[in-house]
């Protein structure tokens, strides 16, 4: 929990084709869908180093898929999905007006819909709020963060997603014992159609924190 105004010449060139690519206005699953694919070859298969490029582009095209798509909360939230991870790849304070575009887009989609794709918009927003530094750099606030990551629990409480990254709230706020169990069920979230690569990575990541947040606790 991964919150450049300008497109650099490399990414300006993808983010045309990718745009074009919208232009007829696919159905908002299937614009989504593509969406959600490529966010995760970007996450879990490019280099590091190529990643803010790549995630710069892709914002482009969540951009135009939100605006082709209006009044429906999934677009925004990828959208969301995509600022955000470009702010963690970015890093750095360069980073904090990403991630609060990254904010607006999810409060939209709040009003939208609450409970659309399972609560994302209260998982990303959350996490948002426990990344981002604290007044009087950022906006970070972690109470209001684990208010809302509670809140995505309430509507997906097997899922991955709300259980790892609220176990991860959790151990950065060095609440290592009460971390476990959320991470645990996490490894037990049911496969998702079409997600094994964002599963597969997901869970490498709540194998790392829990053999770490267990060690602490021993």
């Amino acid at each position: 929990m991964n919150p450049r105004s300008t497109l650099r010449p490399f990414g300006a060139a993808l983010a045309l084709a990718l745009v074009t690519s919208l232009s007829q206005a696919a159905p908002v699953d299937d614009a989504v869908g593509e969406l959600q694919r490529e966010w995760e070859t970007i996450a879990y298969k490019v280099p590091a180093a190529q990643r803010a490029e790549r995630f710069e582009a892709l914002a482009a095209r969540a951009h135009q898929a939100s605006v082709a798509h209006p009044g429906r909360a999934e677009p925004l939230i990828w959208e969301g999905i995509v600022v955000s991870s470009w702010a963690g790849a970015k890093g750095g304070l360069g980073a904090l007006s990403l991630a609060k575009q990254a904010r607006g887009l999810y409060e939209t989609a709040l009003k939208i819909r609450p409970e659309a794709l399972e609560g994302s918009a209260l998982n990303s927003l959350g996490v948002l709020y426990y990344k981002v530094p604290s007044w009087p750099i950022g906006f970070g606030d972690k109470a209001r963060a684990q208010d809302l990551l509670q809140q995505a629990l309430a509507i997906n409480p097997k899922g991955i997603d709300p259980n790892y990254f609220y176990g991860e709230f959790l151990a950065e706020g060095g609440r290592s014992q009460e971390a476990i169990p959320y991470l645990e069920r996490a490894l037990q979230a049911a496969p998702r159609a079409g997600r094994e690569l964002a599963d597969a990575g997901r869970r490498d990541e709540v194998r790392i924190l829990l053999d770490k947040v267990r060690a602490q606790v021993r």
